[in-house]
């Protein structure tokens, strides 16, 4: 499945879009190049889950975790700086996977052996127009 956000006015629409197509998959993969918009794309999902706390890029705590309005944690994980794959079991990314909590991952080809076999895909890439266009696995 494909979705295009035009622009960032389109950014929200796009995120509860996206809240759709997730059906009930909770663990999600986002893949793209440095710039191709995955923090700002997870930041508005979690806006439109009704995240209460301020949503940044986790790429140096690793793991963020967002407290919903309905109580409920999303997990917001950075696998760019993980060097070797088992320091993520370090952190425990197994309760992460297994907490059926939303848990939003950047750079998941660091760890896509280790990813659960329910993982969807969301691949981002730029248009010549700016566009952001995610194709969803």
């Amino acid at each position: 499945m494909e979705l295009i956000i035009k622009d960032k006015k389109h950014l929200h629409s796009g995120a509860k879009k996206l809240i759709e197509i997730f059906g009930s998959n909770r663990i999600i993969a986002f893949y793209g190049s440095m710039g191709a918009g995955k923090t700002t794309i997870i930041k508005a999902v979690c806006e439109e889950l009704g995240a209460l706390d301020i949503i940044s890029s986790p790429t140096f705590t690793l793991v963020n975790e967002y407290l919903t309005s309905a109580g409920e944690f999303i997990y917001h994980i950075d696998f760019y700086r993980i060097k070797k794959q088992e320091e993520v079991f370090d952190f425990g990314i197994e309760e992460y996977l297994s907490s059926d909590n939303y848990c939003f991952m950047e750079w998941p080809e660091l760890v896509e052996d280790i990813l659960p076999s329910n993982t969807l895909r969301v691949r981002i890439t730029v248009d010549n127009d700016e566009k952001r266009v995610l194709e969803i696995t």
